[in-house]
């Protein structure tokens, strides 16, 4: 007799990455027979869709979702934090979010007020962004301490060749659906981020229903992916 379907974890990059950087993560869920699949947001990593905004990130994940016959935990890595609120809006398969050192905005917010309503805090990732038209990108000098300080640093370097633009309509676009207040949810902090400070993370997890803790960088996928995947299986596993 078959046992019960196990959930499908569906991976959203954050800004600037692609589906590439859940590599070490989903190597650890196969490992412990846990099915996953990542996502290339438009424009972003193998994608060859133009580059969108909020709404349009959000519609190309609700299009994979409503794809899945099984029930999914997602989950959603910085901006991919918005995108994963906003996307499940007409879909009843998503059991589960998981907002890894992750936005999780309101109806009405978006990651740019987010940002400048909370508390003061210490950021690399200010200095690292460059300006390029309606786009911004990563400076490859200060990349590793913006993303991977914790990360092997053969891997940051690979992982830092591959960052990409980002639209800035990512971030000024207003989130019309907010997931979390009817999905349960787990906000999974990284303590030693120089992205996104962990003191902003903390408040943003008071939104969700549950709260995990990693002594780590902005990449725990990257870092700390033994750990990461430990927490997401429990998940999974009910």
């Amino acid at each position: 007799m078959e046992g019960p379907v196990s959930p499908l974890v569906v991976l959203v990059h954050g800004a600037w990455h692609g589906a590439w950087c859940w590599t070490a993560l989903q190597s650890e869920f196969d490992h412990r027979g846990i099915p996953s699949v990542a996502i290339d947001l438009p424009g972003h990593g193998a994608s060859i869709e133009p580059y969108g905004d909020l709404l349009g990130d959000a519609a190309a994940l609700t299009a994979l979702l409503a794809k899945q016959q099984r029930p999914v935990v997602l989950v959603g890595h910085s901006y991919g934090g918005a995108v994963i609120s906003q996307a499940t809006a007409a879909l009843g398969n998503v059991i589960h979010l998981v907002y890894l050192a992750a936005f999780v905005p309101d109806v009405g917010e978006n990651v740019t007020t987010m940002s400048a309503t909370m508390p003061e805090a210490p950021s690399a990732l200010a200095g690292a962004i460059r300006i390029d038209g309606g786009f911004s990108t990563i400076d490859p000098s200060t990349a590793r301490d913006a993303f991977y300080a914790h990360c092997d640093p053969m891997c940051a370097v690979a992982n830092i060749a591959r960052l990409d633009r980002q639209p800035f309509a990512t971030f000024t676009q207003e989130a019309t659906h907010a997931s979390w207040r009817s999905t349960a949810s787990t906000y999974v902090v990284c303590t030693d981020d120089a992205a996104v400070h962990h003191s902003h993370q903390q408040l943003m997890a008071a939104r969700c229903t549950h709260v995990e803790t990693l002594n780590t960088d902005h990449s725990p996928f990257a870092s700390m992916p033994v750990e990461t995947a430990e927490i997401i299986a429990r998940i999974v596993r009910g």
